[in-house]
């Protein structure tokens, strides 16, 4: 299985923007591949197996994931999560977060399947984040990680709920109040 070539990197964003439309947990190859313009011989080939490529797919949404987090200005932790909500809120990204929850659902749910650690991974790359926009002295305290995974969650839920209802005006004022109460 080649680890690396044009086709299979082009395979890849096709079958991504596949399942940033249609989903990833009921991925079949054989509807897939029609419409990314392949076979399922040859995705199993490129990437060894349906898990392989679910694999690759997960990792390709988390590339996409911290280059968004990366992007973020610095700030204090407070404005920082703001901009997290503005990222997660934005209509453009419902695709790409639907997906993640999918992952991140399933590595709970099979945690030695192809989802493996995803979850774990993503609570780790968003409380480096959030981490990085308090003080160097309040990241090493018991304070500073509470405060830190309370602005995840903060924004985790909100995150929940906008995707399950869509309601971004309610939604968006619960975590924007719940935000101000991190900086007082």
């Amino acid at each position: 299985m080649p680890a690396d070539s044009p086709r299979r990197d082009e395979l890849l964003e096709r079958a991504y923007g596949y399942v940033l439309e249609h989903g990833l947990v009921a991925m079949s190859l054989r509807p897939l591949a029609a419409a990314i313009g392949s076979s399922p011989r040859v995705l199993l080939y490129l990437f060894g197996s349906k898990d392989g490529l679910t694999r690759a797919l997960l990792a390709r949404a988390r590339a996409d994931e911290l280059a968004a987090l990366g992007a973020l200005e610095a700030g204090d932790l407070p404005a920082v999560a703001r901009a997290l909500w503005d990222w997660l809120s934005a209509p453009e990204h419902r695709g790409l977060l639907a997906l993640w929850l999918e992952g991140y659902s399933r590595s709970l749910i099979e945690p030695d399947g192809p989802w493996a650690g995803f979850a774990r991974s993503t609570v780790d790359d968003w409380l480096a984040l959030l981490a990085a926009a308090q003080p160097p002295r309040a990241r090493r305290t018991s304070a500073g990680e509470a405060e830190r995974t309370a602005a995840l969650g903060i924004l985790r839920g909100g995150l929940l709920d906008l995707l399950a209802t869509g309601d971004e005006r309610r939604v968006g004022r619960a975590v924007h109040e719940q935000i101000a109460r991190l900086a007082g």
